[in-house]
């Protein structure tokens, strides 16, 4: 494995569990690639961002119980939401079946008007009625998607942008509209736990621990601060790797783990030119995402996150509070409180400098936080990943290449693959077990093991069910056609 992001742990734990024996490279002190934490000079640990899971990530899920990590996750099945006039609004699931478990908690958000919640039911239930898979879609942005069902700019503004620039780190013009749509069908419509968040207790690199404990106890190696130079390849077949100190190691198999613009340079010419398997990857964009941690002397806020509206920010996190749950106590002083704001897409932020955010972000929570005005900043940093995830933009798919390139014993792992899944945590898991899978065939277990890793989604339920199940007795030919492989192929 060369990468030990979530894609590479999670095909190295699984091929461990198969009986492999496998050699792990990072060229980076910690695991976890761009889902990680790491210690400041005081002693604070922070993530690089704030990764979240959804009750829908089913992948994920199964990678952090093989993990040893799943109970490092807390799930919370209330949404809290507020706007510039700081007004609260409370989403959660009712008794009702779906894709009506939350519409309750719709009708009485306070943000939105009524021609807005007409607007926004309209394309729901739209999205509900075709099982998730509406005509026409092929090649549209999400935004023109949402003109065609004539969304109010309230409803645009205040529920579609605040949900799905955060789900897929893109801006709603810049994003495949297949995407944006399963987002909703995914985690909102189909299962009534599908919206549920899980949030890490514990900074992110001690998800960790246990993939390195499986990779280990199986015979294998985990090496750290050990980058790849190069992917050797003789006469289209995998040949070894060389390393940055210039030593070569062997081995039956590579599944190569990196960020899709650095796969080039680790691979023969032939592969990445024109016409190549690789060819592609040079046409895939990526976005940012900038992480801003602030440490107050008091509690400025009670809830354990908050989605704001009308805002830069869009995601709040009180770190003091998911800690404590833990038993650990971390980063906050003793009356202290610890945040963590995230803004997602934040191109205009990359320019800017540090305090111009820092002071930014800081007005932003005196607007919702009424507590913050008082309080005194103890501290704070700023992270920005310039080339957080790749954009999910209107027909990125056909550029993305399958695990399997066509080069014998060589694969390809990272969310940025043809998972059918955008940049997530998810897709990345996804990446990982199919590129086990496709090691696994080319070396059947004999120990009569399991030969698939890859995880279903969450059974569709309700009416959800019904209308998912009639859409499937029609299919669309030219649609599946345009979409080339989805996460059902498996």
């Amino acid at each position: 494995m060369i990468g030990g992001g979530l894609a590479g742990l999670a095909s190295a734990v699984a091929l461990a569990e198969a009986g492999f024996r496998v050699r792990l490279f990072e060229k980076r002190p910690r695991l976890g690639g761009r889902a990680t934490s790491y210690t400041l000079p005081d002693g604070s640990e922070v993530d690089n961002c704030q990764h979240v899971t959804l009750g829908c990530c089913t992948n994920l899920a199964d990678f952090y119980r093989r993990a040893g990590a799943d109970g490092k996750i807390r799930f919370y099945d209330r949404l809290y939401f507020m706007d510039a006039r700081g007004r609260r609004s409370v989403m959660q699931a009712s008794a009702l079946p779906p894709p009506l478990h939350l519409a309750p908690s719709f009708l009485f958000f306070g943000s939105l008007t009524w021609a807005d919640k007409r607007a926004i039911a309209r394309a729901l239930l739209a999205i509900a009625k075709a099982g998730g898979e509406p005509r026409d879609i092929a090649g549209i942005s999400m935004l023109e998607w949402l003109g065609r069902m004539r969304q109010t700019p309230g409803a645009i503004e205040r529920f579609w942008r605040v949900v799905l620039v955060s789900a897929l780190d893109e801006e709603l013009a810049r994003t495949d509209a297949r995407y944006g749509i399963e987002v909703f069908w995914k985690a909102f419509l189909a299962n009534r736990r599908g919206y549920r968040v899980g949030v890490p207790r514990v900074p992110l690199g001690e998800l960790y621990k246990g993939c390195h404990d499986a990779v280990v106890h199986a015979g294998g190696e985990v090496r750290l601060r050990c980058g790849v130079r190069e992917i050797r390849v003789r006469e289209n077949a995998f040949a070894g790797v060389v390393l940055e100190d210039g030593s070569e190691s062997s081995a039956d198999a590579c599944i190569a783990c990196v960020p899709h613009d650095a796969l080039p340079g680790l691979m023969p010419g032939a592969v990445s030119k024109a016409g190549g398997p690789l060819s592609g990857l040079q046409s895939i964009k990526t976005s940012p995402i900038t992480g801003v941690h602030f440490w107050f002397d008091r509690a400025v806020m009670e809830e354990p996150f908050l989605t704001l509206l009308d805002h830069t920010t869009q995601w709040v996190f009180n770190k003091s509070l998911l800690y404590a749950a833990e038993g650990g106590g971390r980063n906050p002083s003793a009356d202290g409180q610890y945040l963590q704001l995230v803004i997602s897409a934040s191109y205009d932020l990359v320019p800017r400098s540090r305090q111009e955010i820092i002071d930014m972000c800081r007005k932003e929570l005196e607007d919702v936080l009424p507590a913050a005005r008082k309080a005194q900043l103890v501290k704070a940093t700023v992270i920005k990943e310039v080339n957080a995830t790749f954009s999910p933009e209107p027909g990125v798919d056909r550029w993305r290449p399958a695990q399997d390139i066509g080069v014998l014993n060589l694969f390809l792992a990272g969310d940025w693959t043809r998972t059918g899944w955008p940049a997530t945590m998810e897709g990345a898991v996804r990446s990982g077990y199919l590129a086990a899978e496709a090691v696994l065939a080319c070396y059947p277990r004999t120990d009569g093991g399991a030969h698939k890793f890859l995880q279903p989604d969450l059974p569709y339920e309700g009416f959800s069910k019904w209308w998912a199940r009639r859409q499937a007795a029609e299919p669309h030919p030219q649609e599946q056609a345009s979409r080339g492989v989805s996460e059902y192929d498996g």
